[in-house]
């Protein structure tokens, strides 16, 4: 009787911590999204424009990718690129992703932007994870990281214009499990 007992009890705890590992599994196999809103007030320093914009992501862990949205209008003078830069909401950052560009400097294929205001949509894979981040430990094809980088809030999306060339308008990216 007291071993069949302890034989029970065992089985009961190694399923609850299977459980609770598959749950957990389960949880990081899950999707997870993103939606900000972009303004001035979040650049570093803040700034006071009437550009504004919105970027939502939704994040394939399974299949490695984050599929993107970017909306932004109303720039103080036009768009010359946007990144996803690797860097707190009180300072400015190294590019991690390219989203889209209008300068020769941007990395082939590359999209092109909207100057004036529009829409972007696009797939960041371990590809796009650039190394403008190696000397803080994301380095480049490190999408694992990116996505740690995203879940921790230690990352931001920056429209730069042609009169704002450090950025016009930012928001902090944070993840938001589902």
């Amino acid at each position: 009787m007291r071993r069949s007992r302890v034989k029970y009890v065992a089985a009961v705890a190694t399923a609850g911590v299977l459980g609770l590992a598959g749950a957990a599994a389960a949880h990081d196999r899950g999707s997870s999204s993103t939606s900000e809103r972009l303004t001035g007030y979040e650049e570093v320093p803040a700034l006071s424009t009437p550009g504004s914009g919105s970027f939502k992501a939704a994040l394939d862990s399974s299949g490695g990718s984050i599929r993107y949205r970017l909306s932004f209008d109303n720039l103080e003078s036009d768009a010359t690129q946007v990144h996803i830069h690797f860097e707190n909401a009180t300072n400015n950052g190294p590019i991690v992703v390219f989203l889209c560009s209008n300068l020769p400097t941007a990395p082939a294929g590359t999209q092109a932007c909207p100057a004036g205001g529009g829409t972007i949509r696009g797939t960041i894979t371990a590809a796009e994870v650039g190394a403008g981040a190696d000397a803080q430990g994301l380095a480049a094809g490190e999408f694992g990281e990116l996505v740690g980088a995203i879940d921790a809030g230690s990352t931001y999306v920056n429209v730069h214009t042609t009169g704002r060339p450090a950025g016009e308008i930012r928001a902090q990216l944070d993840d938001e499990r589902h």
